[in-house]
């Protein structure tokens, strides 16, 4: 009763539209669903997010789960995600994401779940890892463990917003490290991120993953952005 009381005063919105939600709704409305513009590169190979890492690092899977727009929803719940702190908008999209993929069978192909991680210096600034909480809903619908401690970003790197191709590879190169190689050793990755261009960022950190004995890596991301 305290949380319908609460709710009528200070309802729960979509991240996307701002309407209300209803009690069986989570941080985006079942109208905004409908509309989300999901890429599908998940039904098939060669897509533009595998393209992106041809011939740069070995990629068992790639796929990202909506197409980022200037001006579009997929630009507008990452910016509520990332810089308001609706977190349950990660969340949401992660699972919804993970049904998508367990259709598939990923659950079969992947042992653990690890986001890309923040540097602790931009950690203590934002409060919370935009990655983690996508990476937590892929985990609950995939039901494989996510991990969120043992890659660690090394360097604080600058924004890539506005980098080329080649300066975000050298911003990334070199940042990450695994702190305990013998936990994934053996073991199928899925690496995943909120929003991906270029792949930079993904390559360095996939690559500190790859050169541990026996690993492989998928990458699955929130949102696809064309240069």
């Amino acid at each position: 009763m305290l949380s319908d009381f609460i709710n009528l005063f200070f309802p729960d919105t979509c991240a996307n539209c701002e309407a209300a939600l209803y009690k069986h709704e989570s941080a985006i409305c079942s109208m905004c669903r409908y509309h989300l513009p999901v890429s599908k590169f998940h039904l098939y190979n060669d897509n533009p997010v595998e393209k992106l890492f041809r011939g740069r690092i070995s990629v068992q899977y790639a796929a990202a789960y909506l197409r980022f727009q200037k001006g579009g929803m997929a630009q507008k719940l990452v910016h509520k995600l990332k810089y308001k702190g609706r977190t349950e908008v990660g969340t949401t999209i992660g699972k919804l994401y993970g049904y998508e993929l367990k259709n598939l069978e990923w659950d079969k192909k992947i042992d653990l779940i690890i986001p890309i991680p923040l540097h602790n210096k931009k950690l203590r600034i934002r409060g919370f890892n935009q990655c983690d909480f996508f990476a937590q809903g892929l985990s609950e619908s995939l039901n494989v463990n996510c991990n969120t401690t043992n890659v660690k970003r090394i360097y604080s790197t600058d924004t890539q917003t506005k980098k080329s191709r080649y300066n975000r590879w050298k911003n990334a190169e070199g940042k990450f490290v695994v702190t305990d190689p013998d936990l994934l050793k053996g073991k199928n990755i899925l690496l995943v991120d909120d929003v991906v261009t270029t792949g930079s960022t993904l390559e360095a950190c996939a690559q500190a993953i790859l050169n541990i004995e026996g690993t492989t890596v998928s990458i699955a991301t929130m949102a696809y952005t064309e240069n």
